[in-house]
């Protein structure tokens, strides 16, 4: 009989054991291909040190069980679990990092942004174009509150990280009246948006509209969608994530976020392979795959590709004063819409400002004067909570802020908030909001200013 029980449990931990590896198997790809992206990111982007990436981006289970290996002298990372299911990432000037997948790598690194001259600024060109500040602070606020509040954001040195923030810059009536930085990082560091990125392509595709290059209330044009139902989804449906495409937005699993951010060369084609479960403008599901869409209906409407890779730059980053900006390109070459924009915390203050001021920056008009209304806007389908690539304000989330807030919303507590009525834009960037209580957060730095 003990031989028959040991034999039992000697089989049933087999069974187990090949559970387990057929469950893990096909995600462990995944692990390692997040780990060597941002460490990619991080280092040759925003000059990160890689003990600091580990200790805090990398830091969450199961991304932890990973290890990585920085290559200086080809800019390259390679990640892997156990010495098992290596990937690689590859750093490319000016259009940032890409996982080797599905285009040779020599190939991926021959991609490259067109040579640009950015505007000359002077070191003492006023905020917002330039860094140089006023000496005081606009009357109404209170210093020592602000302060207070933004103090309470980050963990205090030596103790245990729970808040994980790494910037917070304040904006108030188009100044900048606080900043504060945790260590390793400054006014200098870029910081990566998350999903922030899809509002970047939110302004993008404004200013086409501004111009007259893009009509949002069309369908997409998209070919491979013109002999069935989806080719009645409008750049208005992707935008306001109504599309109605069947998709699974799961960072943890293997899901199409996943599939498409680490184990595709081209998102863009990836995404379009969605099929329709919902008619257009009748369900509201979040999903990556709608930025990554625009993104590639964007390259094929400009039609040149050095145009495109300059095309955030010259018609977006450089007018705002966000010269610090990179969006990046995945292997195929289209920017990764959905994900992969890196800005100092400043330059995120700018961008919200752009919206705060109705698409105006110094005079200069961005994008068209119903924009900001039009993002504003609940996507049909959303409770409320959802516009145009842009988060609302809810009462679940948010009961002491002001109604007319709506933020660009990213992975681990990326944050630009933006409250009219209180002519603020409030910047949060961390790798993680897990502890991070963002309602008290705006409520403290509100009650600072009068």
């Amino acid at each position: 009989m003990k031989k028959i029980i040991k034999s039992l449990l000697w089989l049933l931990l087999a069974a187990v054991i090949v559970a387990i590896a057929v469950y893990a198997w096909p995600r462990l790809p995944i692990l390692t291909a997040y780990a060597a992206k941002d460490m990619c990111s991080c280092v040759f982007i925003a000059d990160r040190n890689p003990e600091s990436v580990t200790k805090e981006d990398l830091s969450f289970f199961p991304i932890s069980l990973a290890t990585t290996k920085v290559n200086y002298d080809d800019k390259s990372v390679t990640a892997s679990l156990f010495g098992l299911v290596k990937r690689k990432a590859i750093y490319r000037e000016g259009v940032g990092c890409a996982v080797v997948v599905d285009y040779p790598e020599k190939e991926i690194r021959q991609q490259s942004r067109p040579a640009m001259t950015p505007p000359s600024i002077a070191p003492d060109t006023p905020w917002p174009l330039g860094n140089r500040l006023p000496d005081t602070l606009p009357s109404g606020i209170n210093k020592e509150i602000l302060k207070a509040a933004v103090d309470s954001a980050f963990d205090a040195p030596g103790s245990k990280p729970l808040l994980k923030t790494q910037a917070v810059v304040v904006v108030c009536d188009n100044k900048l009246v606080a900043e504060k930085y945790a260590d390793g990082f400054d006014v200098n560091t870029r910081c990566l948006s998350w999903s922030m990125a899809k509002s970047v392509i939110n302004a993008l595709a404004g200013t086409l509209v501004k111009e007259g290059k893009l009509d949002i209330f069309q369908n997409t044009g998209i070919e491979e969608w013109d002999q069935d139902e989806r080719k009645n989804i409008t750049v208005n449906n992707l935008m306001h994530m109504n599309a109605g495409l069947q998709w699974v937005e799961n960072y943890f699993d293997l899901s199409e976020v996943t599939k498409m951010l680490y184990m595709r060369g081209d998102m863009y084609r990836y995404a379009i392979t969605a099929p329709a479960e919902y008619s257009p403008d009748s369900v509201w599901y979040y999903s990556s795959g709608m930025a990554n869409i625009l993104s590639g209906i964007i390259r094929k409407r400009i039609g040149n590709d050095n145009k495109y890779l300059a095309f955030p730059y010259t018609d977006l980053f450089y007018k705002t004063g966000m010269m610090s900006a990179i969006l990046e390109t995945d292997a195929s070459g289209n920017f990764v819409a959905s994900s992969y924009c890196f800005a100092t915390p400043r330059d995120w203050a700018r961008f919200g400002m752009l919206y705060l001021n109705n698409g105006i920056v110094e005079g200069d008009t961005i994008l068209p004067d119903w924009w900001v209304n039009y993002i504003t806007t609940p996507a049909k389908g959303s409770h409320g909570i959802y516009g145009a690539f842009f988060s609302l304000w809810n009462q679940a989330e948010f009961p002491d802020v002001p109604q007319d807030m709506y933020f660009c919303d990213g992975f681990l507590g990326q944050r630009i908030f933006i409250i009219p009525s209180k002519k603020l834009v409030v910047v949060r960037l961390g790798y993680s909001m897990k502890d991070f209580d963002m309602n008290k957060f705006l409520k403290n730095i509100i009650g600072a200013i009068h």
